[in-house]
């Protein structure tokens, strides 16, 4: 018997962390047919799926099915093959089209959020202003939360995150606005609380929404994550109710 063929196939994510693709399609990697590799890169995840076979139609036959069942579990947004545009390119494209304005305000990312927003030449036409509001304090004072919310369920919360979109928003006059709060680690975590819980706010035009999410890795792995959420979450809801 001569030398197995190896193939392999890539599948590109946007908006996903390896965290998450991993809690999506974990399961796949049972199947000894393959071999099922995710891999960050940059703001990507890449899903790698390699086989081997006598030939290179066989090896391709048993990828065909895998990569069939792993796109199923994403959405068209998530999905990005062509990596012809970035995540924040669409989202600022996306705003421009409609004429909307977008705030936004941090606490555990620092930043990174506005950052990568503002990364997108032009977006001066749509982006109004960031703000990082690290203490109880700086919330209240910038933001607006109530001293009443924080104490009934603290900085990191639901109900936080959305006093936090709500309040960029007003003051900022903006159209839309992303808020994050959470525990990026190493220290900090409870059991009730434990390092990864994040809170993204959204918010569109009057309609305020939040999500909870709980990511794994180190300080800077999270804090990464969250903001790749956080632009997903916005371009779900763009895509779907704008």
């Amino acid at each position: 018997m001569g030398d197995m063929v190896k193939r392999q196939k890539i599948i590109k994510l946007y908006g996903v962390s390896e965290h998450e693709a991993i809690n999506i399609v974990g399961d796949l990697t049972e199947n000894e047919d393959v071999d099922i590799k995710f891999i960050s890169k940059d703001n990507e995840t890449h899903i790698v799926i390699c086989a081997s076979a006598d030939t290179e139609d066989e090896a391709k036959a048993i990828i065909k099915p895998v990569s069939r069942n792993i796109k199923s579990r994403f959405s068209d947004i998530q999905l990005n093959e062509k990596n012809s545009i970035s995540l924040e390119k669409t989202i600022v494209k996306l705003l421009e089209k409609h004429e909307l304005s977008i705030s936004t305000a941090e606490s555990c990312t620092g930043g990174l959020l506005s950052a990568r927003l503002i990364n997108v030449p032009g977006v001066s036409e749509v982006f109004k202003e960031g703000i990082v509001t690290y203490t109880n304090k700086s919330k209240r004072k910038r933001l607006d939360v109530s001293k009443s919310t924080l104490k009934k369920y603290g900085a990191v919360s639901k109900q936080t995150a959305k006093e936090m979109a709500e309040g960029i928003a007003f003051n900022s006059d903006s159209d839309v606005s992303l808020s994050i709060t959470g525990i990026a680690g190493p220290d900090g975590g409870t059991d009730e609380k434990p390092v990864g819980l994040v809170y993204i706010g959204l918010y569109v035009k009057g309609k305020v929404i939040s999500e909870e999410f709980h990511f794994s890795g180190n300080r800077r792995q999270v804090r990464e994550q969250s903001v790749e959420a956080a632009l997903n979450m916005l371009l779900k809801y763009l895509e779907e109710h704008i």
